[in-house]
């Protein structure tokens, strides 16, 4: 019998749009979890990641290395061209394009973590994934977007490194020795962790749109279709890709997961340092929405999928 948390966390994508929903009408009541907040709350979703994952997860990761290859490629030039495509043919306003081509161009996010996480995928090779196309962002955002866009962007290499040390690698690595030194009290905490994970994500969703409103209510439907072309192209694509190169269907949904979600929080910072039309910044803070819902809607349809195996 499944444990009755375990309905409420499968309806990660009720929580998620509800969430983004809310936001969008009440956007007060959100705007207050930012900064630190949505910092300490990734963090603390990526701990309860870790207790779930071994060192021989990790082991097993590094002699099956085709596919983090498959992400990463697909990561680099399915999602830049698919931006760069999308604008084209939505005929985008300049700055809503140069955005859309940024956000495409940015590494994977925290978030394709906690959905792979959610999803019953293989998290350990969902962080691998981040961390690659992390270290290669310092060199791969300004090259890609400056060839698509034409438009010449700084990363501050050190600056995302450390954030993903911090957010990421460290609060993993935490969980792993706990599960190592105390697997009796971890096993406690799993019945509830997911769903904790998937108040976490709303409410960094909900604030993400609080804080974003105006822009997002302002911007059409013209530049919400054209983002979500971009993200749900992503997952299909790189489920297809991993498909036809022969992984296994968990991997596949990993590959999936990690091409289709952006580090949207990266492509924000960038537009808003590097670029004069304060508009570039809209298609990433609606990209984050977006990858958000599509990624909790993909989740809760395979682990619906996967309930009775």
């Amino acid at each position: 019998m499944r444990h009755p948390l375990a309905r409420l966390t499968n309806a990660f994508p009720v929580w998620v749009a509800g969430g983004a929903a809310l936001a969008l009408i009440w956007p007060a009541g959100f705007t207050w979890f930012g900064g630190t907040w949505i910092v300490g709350t990734l963090a603390l979703v990526m701990l309860g990641m870790g207790l779930t994952l071994t060192f021989e997860d990790f082991r097993r990761i590094a002699l099956m290395p085709k596919p983090v290859a498959i992400g990463f490629v697909a990561q680099y030039t399915i999602m830049p061209l698919l931006g760069w495509w999308v604008g084209r043919v939505m005929a985008l306003e300049t700055p809503y394009a140069v955005g859309l081509i940024l956000v495409a161009c940015c590494p994977g996010g925290t978030a394709s973590n906690v959905v792979s996480y959610l999803a019953k995928a293989d998290v350990a090779l969902s962080v691998v994934m981040t961390l690659c196309s992390t270290l290669a962002a310092v060199v791969a955002t300004p090259l890609l977007t400056q060839m698509l866009a034409g438009t010449i962007v700084n990363v501050d290499a050190w600056g995302l490194l450390g954030s993903t040390f911090q957010v990421v690698l460290l609060p993993v690595a935490v969980g792993i020795v706990l599960n190592r030194v105390a697997p009796r009290a971890v096993a406690a905490t799993l019945s509830w962790a997911p769903l904790v994970s998937v108040l976490g994500v709303t409410l960094i969703v909900a604030s993400i749109v609080a804080q974003n409103s105006g822009a997002i209510k302002s911007s059409g439907p013209q530049l919400l279709l054209a983002i979500i072309l971009l993200h749900a192209g992503g997952f299909g694509l790189g489920y297809l890709l991993a498909r036809l190169c022969g992984c296994e269907l968990r991997t596949a949904r990993t590959i999936s997961i990690e091409v289709g979600m952006q580090n949207s929080g990266l492509g924000v910072v960038l537009a808003r340092r590097h670029f004069a039309d304060p508009l570039t910044a809209v298609p990433c803070a609606i990209s984050s929405v977006v990858h958000s819902v599509i990624g909790s809607l993909l989740a809760g349809l395979w682990r619906w999928r996967d309930r009775g195996k």
